[in-house]
């Protein structure tokens, strides 16, 4: 049995309100970052209208997801980013303001521009957060493999040869449906199989092991910002 994804934790639960709810809890830090990218303020639960309206989104989004949608974190960050804005066009397309020239505006475009500015922008704050739930998730997957991230730091490559010995090795199994799905479902990793292939000794191989599983799950699980860490590796 191998470990479930954010996505297919989030299709196993949308019907059920309970776990809904805990999930909810749990994700209150990524929905408050949400909020903060698209308002470009600090918002906190129980003050802002905004992180109201985020919680139902994110609701929201959990209903309406299935895996045609993509990775689930950035398909809520968008239901968030759409519910916010119709909420802020509602609220404000009656209200009028004074520019600097005098003239009299809509404020429904003024602050939508406002909210276009922060719209594609990562702050150093929300891409740690978005990091950091990640890096709970990993933890999780890894465990099941009796892999830690003190592990890691023990057994990741340190020189060049060695980093393009192992990229070759995390290549090949990437491009090997049929590997992988022995690593996915049988949970271990065909040394002999890659040794006979790549004419890379077994030491090598079975060295870097903790270290080729972890890039592997990295790469086809729901780890969009960790990835960023690791993409050297593999190009």
């Amino acid at each position: 049995m191998y470990s479930v994804t954010i996505n297919q934790r989030v299709e196993a639960i949308k019907n059920n309100e309970e776990e809904i709810n805990l999930f909810v809890e749990e994700y209150k830090p990524f929905i408050a970052a949400c909020t903060q990218k698209v308002v470009g303020r600090y918002v906190a639960y129980g003050q802002d209208d905004e992180l109201s309206i985020a919680l139902m989104a994110f609701v929201e989004a959990i209903r309406s997801y299935d895996v045609s949608k993509g990775n689930f974190l950035s398909f809520s960050q968008n239901v968030i980013k759409r519910r916010i804005i119709d909420y802020y066009r509602k609220e404000k397309k009656h209200s009028v303001v004074v520019n600097i020239n005098g003239h009299l505006e809509d404020e429904e475009e003024e602050t939508d521009l406002g909210i276009a500015m922060s719209i594609d922008k990562y702050s150093e704050e929300e891409i740690s957060e978005y990091r950091r739930l990640e890096l709970e998730q990993l933890k999780k997957e890894l465990k099941e493999w009796d892999i830690s991230f003190f592990d890691l730091v023990n057994i990741s490559p340190k020189h060049k040869r060695t980093k393009k010995i192992y990229s070759k090795i995390i290549k090949f199994v990437l491009s090997r449906p049929d590997i992988m799905e022995k690593i996915k479902q049988k949970k271990y990793l065909p040394v002999a199989e890659i040794e006979q292939s790549l004419k890379i000794p077994r030491k090598t191989i079975e060295r870097a092991r903790k270290y080729i599983i972890t890039v592997v799950i990295i790469f086809t699980g729901d780890y969009e910002f960790i990835r960023d860490y690791v993409n050297w590796e593999v190009e």
